[in-house]
């Protein structure tokens, strides 16, 4: 046997360096690091998960500031929770023309009022009014009640097709059907004064025949920052 086959290959070095050192790769975890702690991120919750399948609308970048609604009932000691939704709707002058008979609704498919809806959505700690009202044209419009000063004030007035509603942390995204055949997201943020929309993303779907697997392929997102 000569001198060099007895010396070990490069490919053989290379291998036991390898399980030596193990396959972290520079900078990774070792097998003694500690895992990062993992942060839980709000998932959507449905306001009216009967209303949610659908999504578009146009909206601005910023909501008016809130409104105080002169003939609205005033809140007592437990805020919106003790007082009638239909009067502060009814309060609104936004909101008036589209309550009608005002029936209370129970499912999609009839024009009236939805189940009201509390969620804190301005982090004062008390929740906030959610009212929306279906139309016999499949139009909704959808309106957000908080209390500024002992004052039920409105904060956000929205309308659109087939109208559906999610509430992220504290956060509302509205998700409406445009005319031409888009579906449109909206998110609101209340940023300490008013609802400010943080996102706006429009999807449309592709034409041609459709398959099973098929889904919208966004054209178009705009972001904000807060």
């Amino acid at each position: 046997m000569t001198p060099s086959s007895r010396r070990p290959s490069a490919a053989l070095l290379g291998l036991c360096v390898v399980l030596v050192t193990g396959c972290a790769a520079p900078g990774g975890l070792g097998t003694a690091s500690p895992a990062p702690p993992v942060s839980m991120q709000p998932r959507p919750e449905p306001l009216w998960p009967a209303w949610t399948e659908a999504p578009g609308a146009t909206v601005g970048r910023r909501e008016p500031a809130p409104v105080a609604l002169g003939s609205a009932p005033a809140p007592g000691t437990g805020g919106l929770l003790g007082v009638d939704p239909k009067q502060v709707a009814a309060a609104d002058p936004r909101m008036r023309p589209y309550l009608g008979k005002a029936e209370d609704l129970r499912g999609p498919g009839r024009a009236g009022i939805r189940p009201p809806v509390y969620r804190d959505l301005t982090g004062d700690g008390q929740p906030d009014l959610i009212v929306a009202a279906d139309m016999p044209t499949g139009r909704s419009a959808l309106s957000v009640y908080t209390v500024s000063g002992g004052k039920i004030v409105s904060a956000l007035f929205t309308i659109g097709r087939q109208l559906a509603a999610e509430s992220i942390g504290s956060d509302l995204l509205v998700r409406t059907a445009a005319d031409d055949g888009s579906e449109q997201a909206v998110r609101y943020h209340w940023d300490g004064d008013r609802m400010t929309v943080v996102n706006d993303e429009r999807t449309f779907r592709k034409s041609g025949p459709k398959c099973a697997a098929e889904s919208p392929a966004p054209s178009r997102s705009v972001q904000d920052s807060r």
